[in-house]
C-alpha cells in the first residue's frame, strides 16, 4: 500500500487516488452543495460546524436561495466558485445526487461525500442508481465517500463533512482512527471514545462504498502520523484482500488494528459439495484472516474501547508474563483465572524477587504472584509503590496490574504513588481500581497511566497487548506470500475429479495418499487385492456420489477372494438402487490405512478471501465437533503449525494414553505444501481429504473429493 502523505504533482501528471483521498480527508478547501441557513437541518449542520469550530480552509456554500449563509458569499451552482475544492458535501435529495455530483466533476472537483439515502440500501432500483454515481465519480476521476452515510470528521484540522450528532459535543482529537461502516452505531462508539476521553482524530462513516471502501479510508488514515491506533467496525467485506493488504500495511507502521464484525453465526451453512464448504462460513474465514495478519479482533463496542484504552496508553510488554498486586486475595484469585483463560501467564516469581517481597511486606501479607499487600499500604505508602516496583523486575514478569479499591481519601496519594511506579518502572502496567472516586481516571490518565474499573477488563487488556506485541514480534511476510504463484492447469473439466487421478493430483501437491485401483469389475477387483497383498477397502466410483457412506458405498477390511468379489458386486447393487440415476464407474480398491488420530483437511475457494486451507478433527463426527482452523493459501509451515496450535484436540498431538506424539514439523509441511498448490490450482473450487489418518509412519489421506470449476 502506498503512502496517502499529500504530494506536488506536475500539471501533466493527475494526482492518483491516494492522493486524491489524502486531500479529501484534510481538504484546504470545501464546498457544500444544498447548504442551508437553517444550521439545524442535515444540509446546514456541516456548514455550521465548520465555522464555528475552527476550520481554517475556505468554505462555499452553494445554494441558489442565498446570496450569503453565515458570512460566507453563498454560489449558485458549482460552475460559479472561484476554484475547484478539494472535497465537496453533497447534501440534496437522491434524486438529484447525480446531476450534483456531474457538476462537481465538471467543476473540476476530485473528492464528494454523499449524505443522501435512497440507494443501493432501497433494493434494486436504488442499487442501480448507486452504480450510476459510480461509474460518474469514475468518469470524472473522483472519489466518492458515501453515499447513505454520515461522512467525516478530521478532527486535527477541525474538518466537519458530517451531520452526525457526535459532532455536537466536544470533538477532541487524538491518537485514534476510527472508519465505521455503520453510521447509527459507528457514532455510539464515537460517543463512548469521548466519554472515556480518549480522543479520535478521525472519524469516517464509509456507508454504502459505491466507490471509497473501508480499507481505502482506513489506509489513508493510518498514514497520519498522528494516528497511533485503527479502529473500525464492520458489517461485511467485499474485497478481503484489501483488507489483508491494510492489516500488512499497519503491521509495517507498527500501529495495532483493532476490529469490531458483526455476524458472527448464521442460520444455516451454505450449500456446498464438500465439508470445507459447509464450514466456511464467513466469520469463520474473517476470523482466521484475523488471526493470520495480525488484527485485534473485539467481540463488541466495549471491548474494542477497552482495547483502544490499553493500546493508546500503555508501552508494549516483552512477553506474557502478568505478575498482579491487590488489597484482595480474593481478587487476585479471579484475576489469576481470567488471566489463564485469555492465553496470559501468572508465573511463579524468582526466589530473588520473592525475598525482596517478603522483606518488604507485612507479614500477614501474601509475597507471590499475585501479591497481596493488604490494606496496609495506606499506613505506609512505600509498601504499594516498592511492591509493584520489585514485581516488575522480575524476568518472568511482562506486565503488571494493581487492583485496588474505593480508597476516596486517599486520592491524591494513590495518584503520586502511581506517577512515581511510572517513572521508575521499564514495564508496562494497568491500575484497576474498582468504585474509583470520580474524575480519578482522567487524573491517571492526563499521567500516561490506563485505568479499569474491573479486574477482567483490566486482565483482558493486559492479554490484547502481549497479543498485539507477539504479533510484531513474530509479524513476517513470509516470503511465499510475496512471491507471484505459478498457475497449474489441470487437466480436467468442471466437476468432481475421479479418484485415481485426484489422488495422483494431492500425490504431486505434497499430500501423501494411500494407493487405490480402479475395478469396473468383480474380476479387477481380485485382481487389485492379490497386487496389494494386504486387506482393502472398497468404495464405490461416481461423479455423482461424492460422499460415499451417505449410501452404504464403502466396505471395509477385505483380505479373501470371495468377500471381495462378494462385496464389489454388493456394492453395485446397492448404489444402483439407492441412486439410479447416478453414473457408476466402477469400485475404488484401496489397502487398509491405520491410524491413531484422524483430521480432515480441506480447500475451499471463497469469493472474498480467495483460496483458503482447513484443518481440523475429522471423521464422521467432523460437522458435530467443528473443531477447525483456516488460513488463507499460500501460507508457511510457521503459520500452519498456528493452525494446528489452535485446534481445540490439540493436547492429542502430544501423545495420550500412551499413543505416540504427532511429527508436527512433517504435519505443518504437508499443510503448507498443500496451501502453495492449491492457491497456484485456480480451477480448485473445493477439496476435501477426510480422513487423513496420522499413524507411526505418518500422516495418509485415504479418502479424497476434488472438484473443479472453470474461472471465467
Amino acid at each position: 500500500m502506498k503512502s496517502a502523505t499529500m504530494t506536488m504533482n506536475t500539471p501533466d501528471l493527475p494526482p492518483s487516488r491516494q492522493e486524491i483521498l489524502a486531500r479529501m480527508i484534510r481538504p484546504r478547501s470545501v464546498a457544500v452543495i444544498g447548504a442551508s441557513a437553517q444550521f439545524s437541518k442535515v444540509n446546514g449542520r456541516p456548514l455550521k460546524h465548520l465555522l464555528e469550530k475552527g476550520y481554517q480552509g475556505k468554505i462555499y456554500p452553494i445554494n441558489p436561495k442565498y446570496q450569503e449563509i453565515g458570512g460566507c458569499r453563498c454560489y449558485p451552482d458549482m460552475a460559479s466558485l472561484p476554484e475547484a475544492p478539494d472535497l465537496t458535501i453533497i447534501a440534496v435529495p437522491a434524486k438529484d445526487v447525480a446531476a450534483s455530483l456531474r457538476a462537481v466533476g465538471e467543476a473540476g472537483g476530485r473528492a464528494a461525500v454523499v449524505f443522501s439515502s435512497g440507494f443501493g440500501e432501497m433494493g434494486e432500483l436504488g442499487l442501480a442508481q448507486e452504480h450510476r454515481l459510480r461509474d460518474i465519480a469514475c468518469e470524472y476521476g473522483m472519489v466518492l465517500c458515501g453515499p447513505n452515510c454520515l461522512g467525516f470528521i478530521n478532527a486535527y484540522e477541525h474538518v466537519y463533512a458530517t451531520f452526525s450528532q457526535y459532532a455536537d459535543g466536544p470533538t477532541n482529537s487524538g491518537p485514534i482512527g476510527f472508519v465505521t461502516q455503520s453510521g447509527a452505531f459507528g457514532t455510539a462508539i464515537a460517543a463512548l471514545v469521548r466519554d472515556r476521553g480518549l480522543g479520535l482524530g478521525y472519524f469516517i462513516n464509509t456507508g454504502n462504498e459505491a466507490d471509497a471502501t473501508f480499507s481505502e479510508l482506513m489506509g489513508v488514515v493510518i498514514e497520519d502520523p498522528r494516528v497511533r491506533v485503527a479502529a473500525g467496525y464492520l458489517e461485511g467485506i467485499r474485497d478481503g484482500q484489501a483488507l489483508i493488504d491494510l492489516a500488512r500495511r499497519c503491521h509495517e507502521l507498527g500501529k495495532p488494528l483493532v476490529l469490531t464484525k458483526v455476524g458472527r453465526t448464521v442460520s444455516g451453512a451454505r450449500a456446498a459439495a464438500s465439508h470445507t464448504g459447509s464450514l466456511a462460513v464467513e466469520d469463520a474465514l474473517f476470523d482466521a484472516v484475523a488471526r493470520q495478519y495480525g488484527v485485534l479482533r473485539a467481540r463488541n463496542e466495549e471491548q474494542m474501547l477497552d482495547m483502544l484504552q490499553a493500546l493508546s496508553g500503555c508501552a508494549l510488554p516483552l512477553g506474557n508474563g502478568l505478575g498482579i498486586v491487590t488489597q484482595s486475595g480474593g481478587a487476585g484469585v479471579m484475576m489469576t483465572d481470567r488471566a489463564e483463560e485469555v492465553g496470559l501467564a501468572v508465573p511463579v516469581l524468582e526466589p530473588e524477587t520473592s525475598r525482596a517481597l517478603a522483606e518488604t511486606m507485612p507479614t500477614f501479607g501474601a509475597s507471590g504472584n499475585p501479591v497481596d499487600i493488604t490494606g496496609q499500604f495506606v499506613a505506609e505508602p512505600a509498601l504499594l509503590r516498592e511492591s509493584v516496583l520489585i514485581l516488575l523486575r522480575d524476568p518472568q514478569v511482562h506486565i503488571g496490574i494493581v487492583w485496588l479499591q474505593l480508597m476516596n481519601a486517599h486520592v491524591d496519594m494513590l495518584i503520586e504513588i502511581f506517577t512515581q511506579i511510572r517513572a521508575r518502572a521499564s514495564k508496562p502496567f494497568i491500575v484497576c481500581w474498582v468504585a474509583a472516586p470520580d474524575g480519578v481516571a482522567q487524573r491517571l490518565r492526563n499521567e500516561g497511566i490506563v485505568m479499569f474499573g474491573a479486574g477482567e477488563r483490566a486482565v483482558e487488556a493486559a492479554a490484547c497487548l502481549a497479543r498485539y506485541a507477539a504479533m510484531q514480534k513474530g509479524y513476517r511476510a513470509d516470503a511465499i506470500q510475496d512471491e507471484p504463484a505459478h498457475r497449474i492447469d489441470l487437466p480436467f473439466g468442471d466437476g468432481a475429479v475421479p479418484t485415481v487421478q485426484a489422488v495422483a493430483l494431492l500425490e504431486k501437491a505434497g499430500v501423501p495418499m494411500a494407493p487405490v485401483t480402479l475395478a469396473a469389475t468383480a474380476d479387477e477387483a481380485v485382481q487389485a487385492w492379490r497386487r496389494f497383498g494386504c486387506a482393502v477397502a472398497l468404495k464405490i466410483e461416481s461423479p455423482d456420489i461424492l460422499h460415499k457412506t451417505d449410501v452404504g458405498g464403502v466396505v471395509l477390511n477385505l483380505d479373501d477372494e470371495p468377500s471381495v468379489r462378494a462385496e464389489f458386486l454388493s456394492l453395485m447393487e446397492r448404489c444402483s438402487s439407492s441412486r439410479p440415476q447416478a453414473r457408476l464407474s466402477g469400485v475404488i480398491v484401496q489397502p487398509m490405512s491405520s491410524g491413531h488420530i484422524e483430521l480432515v483437511v480441506g480447500v475451499k475457494r471463497d469469493a472474498v478471501f480467495g483460496t483458503m486451507v482447513m484443518v481440523g478433527y475429522g471423521g464422521i463426527l467432523l460437522e458435530v465437533l467443528r473443531d477447525v482452523s483456516f488460513r488463507q493459501a499460500p501460507f508457511s509451515e510457521r503459520e500452519a503449525r498456528a493452525m494446528l496450535d489452535e485446534l481445540r484436540m490439540r493436547p492429542v498431538f502430544d501423545g495420550v494414553r500412551g499413543r505416540p506424539a504427532v511429527d508436527m514439523f512433517r504435519l505443518s509441511a504437508l499443510l503448507a505444501s498443500l496451501s502453495r498448490w492449491a492457491a497456484a490450482a485456480e480451477q480448485l473450487s473445493e477439496l476435501d481429504l477426510n480422513p487423513l489418518l496420522i499413524g507411526s509412519d505418518g500422516p495418509v489421506g485415504v479418502d479424497s473429493v476434488v472438484i473443479l470449476r472453470t474461472r471465467s
